[in-house]
């Protein structure tokens, strides 16, 4: 295993532990007493602490943080088949970390932040996919093209998971991330609804970087026999 790789691992695992100490923290912490004002943030605090790790080390290593977005990425050729498992070993090592602290700090809390679903397994699972194809839409765009802002890349993630968030919270919990759901399931014992948060999650973020490849506009380079703005797309 190379150097590189290593650090590219300890990024992935500080990002995950990140995702699920802050944002399911925030959940355990909200259902404590004195601690309701900060259920209605829930969201604000996943989609920040995505923006600011992303910020952190996304010049690393990419700052996945997510193993269906890695899987995503391999899937379309954007990132290398032999590095997944590490990636993926770094995200939910990280996520489980992430989690136990959770546990340590407040052993009296009854809610890790353990996603459920509150809909019909079927339509629970789409919607998963759906959230989680917006997520990773956003991703590949401000991530692999480069006529995109890329400076505004963690913003523009952040504020992408906050709104999936928002919207479906109370439906799913909205995880959008199989080891953001691992972490918590494995503390609590809790694995009934969790295979929906590894397979919905995966079927959105793999048809997002599909279909984004698909409509991908390279731009082209004008010449003197062509009518094309070399601003422009194919």
């Amino acid at each position: 295993m190379s150097k590189n790789l290593i650090s590219k691992m300890i990024c992935e695992f500080l990002g995950a532990l990140a995702i699920v100490f802050f944002g399911c923290g925030a959940v355990a912490w909200g259902h404590l007493p004195g601690g309701e004002n900060l259920l209605n943030n829930i969201p604000w605090v996943f989609g920040l602490t995505i923006s600011v790790m992303i910020y952190a080390v996304g010049h690393i290593s990419g700052a996945h943080f997510n193993p269906a977005v890695t899987l995503a990425f391999a899937l379309v050729r954007r990132f290398p088949w032999r590095q997944l498992p590490f990636y993926w070993l770094a995200q939910f090592v990280g996520a489980i970390v992430g989690a136990a602290c959770i546990l340590y700090f407040s052993p009296e809390t009854s809610n890790l932040g353990v996603t459920q679903t509150h809909l019909p397994m079927l339509k629970a699972i789409l919607f998963e996919a759906l959230l989680s194809f917006f997520l990773m839409f956003v991703i590949i765009s401000v991530a692999t093209d480069s006529r995109a802002v890329g400076t505004m890349a963690g913003a523009a993630i952040g504020i992408t998971v906050a709104m999936d968030a928002f919207i479906g919270g109370g439906f799913t919990g909205a995880s959008m991330n199989p080891a953001r759901s691992f972490g918590p399931a494995l503390m609590e014992k809790n694995f009934s609804d969790l295979w929906i948060y590894f397979l919905g999650p995966c079927l959105g973020t793999c048809t997002a970087a599909g279909l984004y490849e698909r409509i991908r506009c390279e731009a082209v380079v004008a010449d003197s026999n062509s009518d094309q703005d070399a601003k422009g797309c194919c």
